[in-house]
């Protein structure tokens, strides 16, 4: 399966999940998406210990991080906007995580999956490509 409908899928899976902070946020359907790419499981031991986005700030600070834009710099290479490709996470002018799907990107909000323009990202990550 390609990337663009894997990602698809995942997106349409994700979506029929309400937003729990802790338990399907954007944090962790970005952790998700990375883990379904690449094995790599960034959110191990963050499920489930936060049931507010404030809380799971506290909890990074806790271990280090100012936020999940460090968390996850720390972990992924960062990457230009502009040369982020399909598959790619995104930071979003809400700092919010999303994942590149060409010329929109997957968000996950407070009312559900939602679509950006890719205008809208200000930060990007490489997931598993070389």
């Amino acid at each position: 399966m390609d990337r663009l409908t894997l990602l698809i899928a995942y997106a349409a899976e994700a979506g029929q999940q309400p937003f729990r902070p802790g338990r399907h946020d954007c944090a962790l359907f970005a952790a998700g998406w990375v883990k379904l790419v690449t094995g790599r499981d960034f959110a191990r031991g963050w499920r489930s210990t936060y049931r507010s986005l404030r809380r799971g700030q506290q909890l990074l600070e806790e271990a280090g991080f100012t936020d999940h834009l460090a968390f996850a710099a720390a972990h992924l290479p960062e990457i230009a906007p502009a040369f982020a490709q399909v598959g790619d996470l995104a930071v979003l002018e809400t700092q919010a995580f999303g994942i590149v799907a060409g010329e929109i990107v997957y968000c996950l909000r407070p009312e559900g999956l939602g679509l950006v323009p890719r205008s809208a990202m200000r930060r990007a990550f490489n997931v598993g490509r070389d």
